[in-house]
């Protein structure tokens, strides 16, 4: 039987929803943002429930000063506004202050990449992954369907430190139908191949999918791993994994060579000593305001699966493999 698809934040809320029921320090945050499940969790919890309006830099120093109180806090708003808005008191009030003082604070950010595609640049998110993995003492946990946003509410509670959470807000197709992945490790092993393996983080890990079905042709074999987990994933893990290709390529929903998952991956194959060539995709630098298909503006940022399937055809065959 296959489990049908559902909002990443639906399933989360319904998460956070069951278990105030039992915990009552237990806080939620909300920045004039709602849902169904918002609405149950306004009614049944009054008293741990505050929306603080538009206003981000006040959604954080609240949920900083909860946190120090002793509730384990979750804060909810649009992605852009929650990252990017109030970035000066993420830094000050939960990555700094955290290292000083026990705290669990997470942020639920709606909307990652092109998830809000009608309303334009303002709404969607492209740089949160750099902005978010640059802080230390910070998780980020980017999910690509909803059974692993699921299972990320089991880290919120069962870890302290602040944790940002970027979810889509679109219904997306399940990928993981029979087993969850394995939170401790970050990340999880879709295809083994023997080329080139495609890491990918978020929405992007369907696009990887695709491309590696359109290449089984091929005469070299195309792992898959989805990066659930950018700030604390197994680095040995990873490292063995990927002495066994002959190439690297990095997808992200996000601006390539701007500090993100390609980044990051550039500094990890340098730091354990790799002899790994690096195929960086993502989203080419520049704001557009055209409408149109999430998967048409993909192609023409450079992230759609078309485009993603020759540039990974043509990376292989540079590596002659």
């Amino acid at each position: 039987m296959r489990i049908k698809a559902l909002a990443m934040r639906d399933v989360l809320l319904n998460r956070i929803w069951q278990a105030m029921k039992q915990d009552n320090k237990i806080f939620f945050v909300s920045a004039d943002f709602g849902s169904p499940i918002l609405d149950k969790i306004r009614a049944d919890f009054p008293d741990r429930f505050v929306n603080v309006g538009i206003a981000e830099q006040n959604l954080i120093n609240i949920s900083a000063g909860l946190a120090l109180e002793g509730y384990t806090v979750f804060a909810y708003a649009i992605a852009p506004f929650i990252t990017m808005r109030c970035f000066e008191q993420i830094r000050v009030s939960l990555a700094l202050l955290s290292e000083v003082r026990p705290m669990n604070v997470n942020l639920i950010g709606v909307g990652a990449g092109y998830s809000y595609v009608v309303s334009g640049p303002t709404h969607q998110c492209y740089e949160d992954i750099t902005l978010m993995r640059a802080l230390p003492n910070f998780q980020v946990l980017s999910p690509a369907d909803h059974v692993t946003a699921d299972i990320l509410f089991d880290r919120c509670i069962g870890t302290l430190g602040p944790k940002y959470l970027r979810l889509d807000a679109q219904v997306l197709p399940v990928i993981y139908e029979s087993d969850a992945p394995n939170l401790d490790a970050g990340f999880h092993i879709h295809r083994q191949g023997s080329g080139v393996c495609l890491l990918a983080t978020g929405y992007m890990l369907h696009t990887a999918l695709k491309v590696a079905d359109a290449l089984l042709d091929s005469e070299t074999t195309v792992g898959v791993v989805d990066l659930f987990d950018i700030a604390n994933f197994d680095a040995n893990s990873i490292a063995s994994i990927l002495k066994s290709y002959k190439g690297l390529v990095t997808l992200e929903e996000g601006f390539r060579g701007r500090g993100g998952v390609d980044s990051m991956m550039f500094e990890f194959i340098a730091r354990h000593h790799l002899n790994l060539p690096l195929l960086n995709l993502g989203v080419e630098g520049g704001y557009r305001f055209e409408l149109g298909s999430r998967e048409e503006l993909h192609e023409q940022v450079g992230i759609g699966p078309e485009y993603v399937k020759h540039s990974v055809a043509t990376f292989i065959q540079s590596l002659s493999i």
